[in-house]
């Protein structure tokens, strides 16, 4: 899957939203995701699952005429993650360099 296109999907607040009640709830039917998000309608939401099931951020299990979506661990969610620790953890590192130095420098002598 092309993270390129997860963090495409992410950049949606909409998107972000439905993720945040993914990871809240594990499962949901799109039903249920339309009544807690307000900013948009039921249309609008499947067309952002929509998005997400495609950009490898969610999965759907169908049950009759019912659609249940969940964050999937094992597509581009994963590739996200992995990315953002990376850039995070080095950038973490930096600064705890750049700390002692700074605090050097403004010590009164």
């Amino acid at each position: 899957m092309d993270s390129n296109m997860a963090f495409d999907a992410l950049a949606d607040p909409v998107r972000r939203d439905i993720l945040g009640i993914l990871a809240a709830e594990e499962e949901c039917s799109v039903g249920a995701i339309a009544e807690r998000i307000t900013s948009v309608g039921r249309t609008a939401v499947s067309t952002h699952l929509k998005v997400l099931r495609v950009a490898g951020l969610v999965s759907e299990r169908r049950d009759g005429r019912f659609r249940y979506y969940s964050i999937d661990p094992s597509g581009s969610a994963r590739d996200v993650l992995t990315l953002l620790h990376q850039v995070f953890r080095s950038g973490l590192r930096s600064v705890g360099d750049a700390v002692p130095h700074a605090v050097e420098h403004e010590r009164p002598a």
